[in-house]
């Protein structure tokens, strides 16, 4: 079993590795499930402050993987979010190369989407790039994109967290206004999602110094191979140098978007079909898809004494077959019939703690068979008779009787004969009586206190009668 985390979260595999912490693949013992535990790697204030901004975010959108949960355990922290487990977007073009300009179009449209309601939030991403693009494992279907890893996201207006002359994010994917030292804003996260486009669209990570330097000294270029004139337009207004001559916001590029996917052609017969695998790998020995794996009951006393080869299987009631019977020659007398085993214990909880079993009912104590009569038959051993549930009376067992159990270590847990009757009507009598003769206060106190208050009332009325 993996380390449990803060009495909730159960380490099972690392699956990740971020700037600031290890991923992991968790369970989660109080919502009974698998999630992705981001554990931070350093404690130092500068960290902590990072992971106090990233695990603050709250945004509820199906194309946005925030945090949802975190906890602290001595001195480790740790948040979680949903496990998703398609890969990024790098395995996707590690698998297929350049994608479908169809298919980038759909993912472009999720990753704008999301991105709107980070801005809704008045938050900057600042490292939007493939690894941090996450797919959920679809198949042939639909992809579905999650946008995750806020570790140096910042809200617009918030202190920033490190020095003027440094730029926090990852080389190829920034905006040239932040190269220069600008506050960070909206376009510069458009900037980068427009290098992603690029990055699906040739299957290589895209020169963005060479690309910016271009466009700064001949415009706009043309189309590249394989991509088309209208998708291209969208992608070019992302890549502008110039932040005013980028979309403003996630919204309006994905309007454009949209108008330029009514222009592409509709998928042919001969296209690559994209198919999204699950990346995760399997799970490791004492984990199962509904969680742990607790150790299996002992079955040390769960088999009845041999007697002989083989125990025989037992039939309902505690009986056995006869003809499953084995023991000594032919000719001798079959053993009695085995009692009930008495029900085991149910098995130990998921929390750990054990159920305990209801009283056993109770039951005659088995007397031993009398011995039959010589006349009496006995089957021959290759003869197997048919089971007949031993309904006959015996006459050395009786079915109810009031005596005692014979087991005296549970005498005081199964005697259910023995009650005591409640008396409520002596109690209710001795409480009427009680009730009745409640006396009053003693004399020595109750005369003084008549005294004192007839001589509040006359100087009352003397008071009075003087205004």
């Amino acid at each position: 079993m993996g380390e449990v985390f803060a009495g909730r979260y159960e380490l099972v595999d690392p699956i990740g590795r971020g700037g600031v912490g290890a991923v992991w693949r968790a369970w989660d013992h109080r919502r009974r499930r698998y999630v992705a535990a981001k554990v931070l790697q350093q404690s130092d204030a500068h960290s902590l402050l990072r992971f106090v901004r990233e695990q603050a975010l709250r945004i509820d959108h199906p194309h946005v993987l925030a945090p949802a949960s975190w906890a602290a355990d001595d001195d480790k922290v740790l948040f979680t979010m949903d496990l998703v487990g398609g890969g990024s977007l790098v395995h996707l073009v590690g698998d297929y190369g350049p994608l479908p300009p169809a298919f980038v179009c759909t993912l472009l449209d999720q990753l704008l989407a999301g991105l709107a309601a980070v801005h809704a939030e008045g938050v900057v991403h600042r490292d939007i790039k493939p690894a941090n693009i996450l797919l959920e494992a679809t198949g042939t279907g639909r992809p579905r994109l999650r946008l995750s890893d806020f570790g140096i996201a910042m809200r617009l207006g918030e202190p920033r967290l490190t020095e003027t002359n440094y730029v926090v994010g990852t080389p190829g994917y920034f905006a040239p206004e932040q190269l220069l030292g600008a506050e960070p804003d909206f376009p510069a996260d458009l900037f980068a999602v427009g290098l992603v486009a690029l990055y699906l669209l040739e299957g290589a990570k895209p020169d963005a110094k060479a690309l910016i330097e271009h466009f700064s000294a001949h415009g706009t270029p043309g189309a590249p191979k394989g991509v088309p004139e209208p998708l291209w337009q969208v992608v070019a207004a992302l890549v502008q140098p110039d932040p005013e001559a980028r979309f403003r916001t996630a919204t309006g590029a994905r309007k454009a978007l949209a108008s330029a996917m009514e222009l592409l052609p509709e998928p042919g017969p001969d296209d690559e079909l994209i198919e999204i695998f699950d990346q995760l790998g399997p799970l490791p020995s004492g984990f199962g898809p509904e969680g742990p794996l607790r150790a299996a009951p002992s079955q040390g006393h769960d088999t009845v004494p041999k007697t002989g080869s083989a125990a025989p299987e037992a039939l309902p009631g505690g009986a056995v077959p006869p003809g499953a019977r084995t023991g000594p020659a032919s000719g001798a007398i079959p053993p009695p019939p085995i009692p009930a085993v008495p029900p085991q214990s149910a098995p130990m909880s998921d929390t750990g703690s054990f159920h305990l079993p209801p009283p056993p009912p109770l039951q005659p104590q088995p007397q031993p068979p009398a011995t039959p009569p010589a006349s009496r038959a006995h089957p021959a051993p290759g003869h197997v008779p048919s089971y007949e549930p031993p309904h006959e009376p015996s006459p050395q067992v009786t079915p109810l009787a009031p005596q005692p159990p014979a087991f005296a270590s549970t005498a005081s847990y199964t005697a259910r004969d023995v009650r005591v009757p409640p008396q409520p009507q002596p109690v209710a009598r001795h409480r009427a009586r009680r009730a009745q003769r409640r006396p009053g206060p003693p004399t020595k106190v109750a005369v003084p206190v008549l005294l004192l208050a007839l001589l509040c009332f006359a100087v009352g009325f003397w008071a009075l009668s003087r205004i």
